[in-house]
């Protein structure tokens, strides 16, 4: 069918799937609240903020995932460029199965079901949680000049992945680093001003030898907001920097369409490459640790090519084609599920974390 036509489907098949979930009991399925409003930019809490006295919004804890059975719906590409309908399911009571089997007998033959690990943070994965210098692939040293994939972190945080460096274009001048919100703040009690490390503290970054930045700018993230992207920024300290990634300097932007093939360059597993499994996925549930289950919109699924796409510690990591175009900010996977059972990637399409962020990329030097 047509990419429209996939698009009102998917609609309804997350209303039927509202419909499914509350006839046969505990489901975590698409609308199970009323539709938050659109994710927001906003700069890290500051010394003396007074907030708002509100209600704290009930949301599913990082726990309360682990067990829930999920459902998450998207759409994937057919050769003839068509689409159908992409299933993701994370089975844990009977009844799920009832509702993911009439979810997918609606979908029609051409849908393609398939069943999800738990999805978490690319900092947070596995009782392991981020995987050892010793052990990682790439590049966990002190780099300079600073470069893609490189491992980078919030001064209290793990390590994670430095994605792009990018510019405001109200500040031609300055040059900032784009990674997740998990790798360059960490947590709600981040502040503007806050130091960046290359490598990050999970690596031997140290403060002050190996401070490359500060925290500037995060994408809210909530159990009250319809999230679309797991995002900060930093402006970089005067350093030298390097634009180049395997395929060069990546200075354009794609809107993926499904099928494609990908790579990153990450902290943890280096250069891999992979394929665009599933598009525009709504209602993919991250366990954070210190924000609880949150629900992600529009989302892009990549499967490794005989292998995982990432593991944890690759968090950050700019997801691009072969062509070098960039089409997505990676934030999350699973570590089981999918072909093979080794997992799945989840990245935020790259033109929504631009304009979230309000910056583009750069690729030359200050």
């Amino acid at each position: 069918m047509e990419r429209y036509a996939a698009r009102k489907m998917k609609e309804q098949l997350a209303d039927f799937a509202r419909e499914l979930g509350e006839r046969y009991g505990p489901l975590v399925v698409p609308g199970d609240a009323a539709r938050p409003r659109p994710q927001a930019l906003e700069r890290p809490a500051r010394p003396g903020d007074r907030e708002a006295p509100e209600a704290a919004p009930e949301r599913l804890t990082a726990a309360d995932v682990v067990r829930a059975p999920t459902l998450a719906l998207g759409l994937v590409s057919r050769a003839d460029g068509g689409y159908e309908i992409a299933v993701r399911y994370r089975l844990g009571v009977p009844q799920a199965r009832a509702v993911v089997r009439r979810i997918a007998d609606e979908a029609g033959p051409g849908a393609d079901v398939r069943r999800t690990g738990r999805v978490r943070p690319l900092a947070e994965l596995g009782p392991r949680r981020l995987a050892p210098t010793s052990q990682a692939k790439g590049e966990t040293s002190r780099v300079r000049p600073l470069r893609p994939g490189v491992s980078i972190g919030h001064v209290g945080v793990t390590a994670g992945t430095l994605g792009a460096f990018v510019r405001r274009p109200d500040e031609p001048d300055a040059l900032y680093v784009l990674s997740n919100y998990h790798v360059l703040a960490g947590s709600p009690e981040a502040r503007p001003g806050d130091v960046v490390l290359q490598p990050g503290p999970a690596d031997g970054g140290l403060r002050p030898g190996d401070r490359v930045g500060e925290l500037t700018r995060v994408a809210r993230l909530g159990a009250d907001e319809a999230c679309v992207t797991d995002a900060a920024i930093a402006r970089i300290d005067s350093v030298d920097v390097d634009h180049a990634y395997p395929v060069g300097p990546v200075a354009r932007i794609a809107r993926p369409l499904g099928g494609e093939t990908v790579e990153k360059v990450g902290r943890t597993t280096a250069v891999t490459r992979g394929r665009v499994t599933a598009i525009e996925l709504d209602d993919v549930i991250v366990g954070y640790e210190d924000l609880g289950a949150l629900t992600f919109d529009d989302q892009v699924e990549i499967e490794g090519h005989g292998g995982p796409f990432s593991r944890g510690g690759d968090s950050g990591a700019l997801v691009y084609r072969e062509d070098g175009a960039a089409i997505g900010l990676l934030f999350a996977g699973s570590e089981s599920g999918g072909q093979g059972g080794k997992g799945l990637t989840y990245a935020n399409p790259i033109d929504v974390v631009l304009d979230t962020m309000e910056v583009e990329l750069a690729v030359t030097g200050i």
